[in-house]
This record gives C-alpha cells, sequence and structure tokens, in this order.
C-alpha cells in the first residue's frame, strides 16, 4: 500500500527550516508548523494531522499530551529526541511512536568522558595551580584504564559508552532488560541485578528511560553500596536518581563526584544545593545537543517518513511499557 498526500504537523522551536526541508524532500506532504505549547491543540483539531514530528524544547511541563491522543490526532508520533516520558502512555493500537535514539549517541558518550577525565585529571586542582602559579611537581593522574564502568541502561548510547570504555581499557559491566551478550561489554546481568554491582564499579553511568520502575532506581541504598570513590555520570532523565539522595552522597562521601545532565524539575532551581557543591559538574539537559543534531533526527524522520508512504514498518517504534 503507498500513501500520498500526508499530512504532517511540525513542531519545535525553529520549524522553518524543517518544514523546507520536507517539502524538498516529499513534495505532496501537506505541512502545518507550530513553534509554541499553547496553540497546538487547537491547531491539531483543525489540521488534524496523520503524521506529528516533534521535538519536547520547552521542558515537559505544560506539553500539551492529551491533544496528541486526542480527537484528531495524529495515527504516528515521531518524536524527535529519545525520551518519551513527556507523553506518558498511550493506546499502540491506534497510535505509533517513534523516537530518535542514536542520533546523539555518540556525542552523549562525549560528554561522559569528558566530564569523568575532569574529574580523575583533577582539571579543577590543576587551574587553580595554574592561577597560583604553583607548580606541584607531586601531583599524580588518576588513570581510568583497568577501571570498571557499571553502565545502567545498555540501550544506544549506553553500547556507544561502552565502546568507548573499551577503548580506554577499562572493565565494562551493564544492565539491559533482556540480557544478552554484546559487544564492548563484559557483562551483562538484569536490572535487578543493580545491588550487586555498585559496589563494583568505580565509574556509574546512568542512560535508562524514565519510567514508573526507573523513577527513583538510584537512591540511598544504592549510594550507600557505591565506592567513596565512585563517579556517577547521569545522561538519563530527571527523576531516575534520586535528588535528595544524590545531595546527601556528594555531602557526605558516599561517592566521590557526579557529572549531572539531567535534574527533576528542570531548569534546575536556583535554590538547589547542588549548584553549590564543589565535586558536581551541572549542565542544562544538553549531552545530546551539538551542531547539527537536529537535522540529522529531521533527517532520520524523513527516512521513516518514506517507510510510512509504502507500508512499511517504522524504524525506532516505542514500546511505551518499556520506554524505548
Amino acid at each position: 500500500m503507498t500513501r500520498t498526500a500526508p499530512r504532517i504537523l511540525i513542531h519545535n522551536n525553529d520549524t522553518a527550516r524543517m518544514a523546507a526541508r520536507l517539502a524538498e524532500a516529499v513534495p505532496d506532504a501537506l505541512i502545518a508548523t507550530c513553534e509554541d505549547y499553547e496553540s497546538l491543540p487547537a491547531l491539531i483539531a483543525d489540521f488534524r494531522p496523520d503524521i506529528f514530528y516533534g521535538i519536547c524544547f520547552m521542558g515537559r511541563d505544560g506539553f500539551p499530551r492529551d491533544a496528541l491522543f486526542g480527537p484528531g490526532g495524529p495515527e504516528w508520533i515521531a518524536v524527535g529526541g529519545s525520551g518519551v516520558d513527556h507523553l506518558h502512555n498511550w493506546d499502540t493500537g491506534r497510535v505509533t511512536v517513534t523516537n530518535s535514539a542514536g542520533v546523539a549517541a555518540a556525542m552523549m558518550a562525549e560528554y561522559v568522558f569528558g566530564t569523568i577525565l575532569h574529574f580523575t585529571l583533577d582539571v579543577p586542582g590543576l587551574m587553580a595551580d595554574q592561577a597560583a602559579r604553583r607548580w606541584d611537581g607531586s601531583r599524580l593522574m588518576n588513570r581510568i584504564h583497568g577501571k570498571t564502568m557499571l553502565i545502567v541502561g545498555l540501550g544506544h548510547t549506553g553500547q556507544v559508552v561502552a565502546a568507548r570504555a573499551k577503548a580506554f581499557g577499562m572493565h565494562v559491566i551493564g544492565t539491559r532488560a533482556r540480557p544478552e551478550e554484546m559487544e564492548n561489554v563484559d557483562e551483562v546481568h538484569p536490572g535487578d541485578a543493580l545491588p550487586e554491582l555498585w559496589a563494583r564499579a568505580d565509574f556509574v553511568t546512568v542512560c535508562v528511560p524514565l519510567l514508573p520502575a526507573t523513577r527513583g532506581l538510584i537512591g540511598a541504598q544504592a549510594f550507600a553500596a557505591m565506592k567513596p570513590g565512585a563517579i556517577l555520570v547521569d545522561v538519563s532523565r530527571g527523576g531516575v536518581v534520586d535528588g535528595d539522595a544524590l545531595i546527601n552522597a556528594l555531602r557526605g562521601g558516599s561517592i566521590a563526584a557526579a557529572a549531572l545532565d539531567v535534574f527533576a524539575p528542570e531548569p534546575l532551581p536556583q535554590d538547589s544545593p547542588i549548584w553549590e557543591l564543589g565535586n558536581v559538574i551541572v549542565s542544562p539537559h544538553c549531552s545530546s545537543v551539538y551542531e547539527g543534531w537536529a537535522d540529522a533526527s529531521f533527517e532520520l524522520f524523513l527516512t521513516n517518513l518514506a517507510c510510512w508512504k509504502k507500508g512499511e514498518t517504522l524504524h525506532n517504534i516505542v514500546n511505551p511499557e518499556r520506554g524505548y
């Protein structure tokens, strides 16, 4: 079955380039655009799109999720990022949801190791010595070769992190819902094995989606089981790591440091104690954002759109129970 003249709604904060690219790639498409949350419900009701391509560009709070799944909503929702927690749950018999998982995996892996090396090389200490014109000939580097990396969530990003870790000569262990042998991973465990894995890890990278089963996954018990010298890097979603437990762990020395790209809520409130912690890197949910990432995501959508028009199975279909 070949479909023609699809009605496509593009929703982000920079729609002009994508609309032009879509018109070029699919001349028969009927295109509408929206650059805010407030007017989206009325536009959906009026335009009645077959397909919705959107990026959650103003955060989860206030996202007009109900309009997408109500009357006149699309049959296919293409998420421009990887996370789908802003959509909550949906009827897979009525709506197909895809995401762009993998588009930013390499960039996120660079973020992971950039922040790890920031701590292990003591970049703040080096900069302080430089500012003071102090030559400390006794300084030692802390190598990551031979150390253990625990990756919580061996999806697209987790697998690229594993490859980079292997390039550094690390021992890699990780978890996934359906354990199986994986390239660059020495041990693959189910998620319920985490209580036995925390104490083995020198570095913990968190890559799982936010689901009821993963909300608060890393809390006080997990931090109490970790090595005092462990470094946590969170590139998952705000809410997977218990924020209060993390603050207590960082203040009390249960772990050495953390690099945090996601928070609950976002933006991180100005009165949050996290801002003041010297053993933390705070970044504004940008580990997946690089020059050209939006274009790469949209090109993946166009590839999927060609499948949709031919009646073929789409790539990256998300299971709402798994979140990926």
